[in-house]
């Protein structure tokens, strides 16, 4: 650009310089007077040669960076021109080169961002976009790198880890948490875990006010440095506090240094939030049919619901709420697709009507793991999970066995570290409390 109108560029900048004045003058605070003697000091200011350094800026090689997002039905050419492109040759590259052409296949939404010279011949090209190991979404993503050299053209694809930044945000409830969330800026996923690290103290189907407040310290996962686009999973909360009804919750996740201990959420005087098990199979679901006598869809008749339903679209994850081992994983008559997973001190859990099964029998599971997804297999009117809790063979209220289940303590050699940790979370939080929601980042 600078080499093809240097004259124009120069005159630009004489132009500009023109119009700075050379006076320098005060300014008092409104409502303040001041009866002291004023001086207007005036002093001329010699701009440096112009001339020369116009000059030596259009002697330079300049480079021009773009970044924007692939879209539905892109085509290259319409890719190129939005990044600023014009390379004809490139073009037919990215057409005709087979892990060139990932660019454009599969899923939209990829973050592209492309180096081209003053005429508009591309440099290089960086394509970032999810991980293609289905195992490594959230930790790795793709980054697809086109780079010139002279008259060719190297491409390379590879898996990147994904850096976690940590940001914060606030929010006011209006409606919804979900909404509430949207407003302040935060992924759907912080809604979600807000709602699993404060299951067991609040009812977020019923016990949700208007005006209750909260704030959050996250993460927010970076490709490259950049926020990604592709996946609303931002990493885990790391502090939260959430005011509902006017009594404050707060929350503060903890992984200890010493080997063996798994990370957890405490309150601030280092009580454990996380107990032995979930509140809940589903991350954010409705119950659509509790621990009760009930009219059964099907055989028309009343009887004892002898567990929990919980209402979610097919293919909604379901998670086992504690550690175990799979007892059974098949077809069972009423149940359709159906896992049973056995606990310690003769528990066990079963999950109903599943569209698919990701655990088979004899396999060990850990608290939260993916064991399969909602389905209407069985006796169903509509999709949903049957969740049954037993102890010593005999169906249990799930939300009251839930609500008991021992806590996961606090190490006592861990208490310092965790103190450290608590303080430093309190300050986060109260700055959250009063900056513009989801925009502040620590760095």
């Amino acid at each position: 650009m600078v080499r093809q109108h240097p004259r124009r560029l120069y005159a630009a900048i004489l132009l500009g310089c023109a119009g700075f004045g050379v006076t320098a003058f005060g300014v008092a605070p409104l409502g303040s007077v001041d009866t002291q003697a004023q001086q207007l000091i005036t002093e001329s200011v010699s701009p440096a040669d112009l001339p020369a350094q116009v000059s030596s800026l259009a002697q330079q090689e300049l480079s021009l960076f773009r970044n924007d997002i692939t879209r539905r039905g892109d085509t290259v050419d319409s890719l190129l021109r939005r990044l600023g492109v014009v390379d004809a040759e490139a073009a037919s590259f990215l057409r005709r080169n087979s892990l060139a052409r990932e660019l454009l296949s599969g899923r939209s939404g990829k973050m592209v961002q492309v180096r081209a010279d003053a005429s508009g011949q591309l440099e290089e090209l960086v394509a970032r976009y999810p991980a293609r190991n289905a195992a490594q979404l959230t930790t790795h993503f793709t980054r697809l790198r086109v780079t010139r050299h002279d008259q060719r053209f190297d491409v390379r694809i590879e898996a990147a880890p994904l850096e976690a930044m940590t940001k914060m945000g606030s929010g006011v409830v209006v409606n919804s948490l979900f909404n509430a969330t949207d407003e302040a800026g935060l992924p759907d996923s912080i809604a979600t875990q807000l709602a699993e690290v404060f299951a067991t103290e609040i009812n977020f189907h019923r016990d949700l006010r208007r005006g209750d407040t909260f704030s959050v310290v996250y993460e927010a996962l970076t490709a490259d440095g950049e926020p990604i686009t592709w996946n609303e999973s931002a990493g885990r909360v790391l502090a939260a506090e959430f005011v509902n009804k006017g009594e404050s919750h707060s929350a503060i996740w903890f992984e200890s240094t010493q080997a063996g201990q798994r990370g957890a959420y405490f309150d601030p005087s280092g009580r454990s939030k996380q107990r032995s098990f979930l509140a809940s199979p589903m991350e954010f679901s409705r119950v659509t049919s509790g621990f009760a006598m009930r009219f059964h869809p099907i055989l028309k008749n009343w009887r004892k619901h002898a567990g929990i339903d919980y209402g979610a679209p097919i293919g909604t994850p379901v998670r086992v709420v504690s550690d175990g081992v799979v007892e059974f994983a098949g077809w069972q008559n009423g149940y359709g697709n159906v896992i049973v997973v056995k606990h310690a001190g003769d528990r066990s859990t079963l999950y109903a009507h599943l569209s698919r099964l990701d655990v088979r029998k004899g396999q060990a599971v850990a608290q939260g793991m993916r064991i399969g997804a909602v389905g209407m297999t069985g006796w169903t009117t509509g999709p949903h999970l049957h969740f049954e809790f037993k102890v010593g063979g005999v169906q249990r209220d799930p939300a009251v066995i839930a609500s008991l289940a021992n806590t996961v303590a606090l190490a006592p050699a861990a208490r310092a570290q965790f103190a450290q940790l608590a303080a430093s979370a309190k300050t986060q939080l109260d700055i959250a409390q009063t900056t513009n929601p989801a925009t502040a980042t620590f760095e």
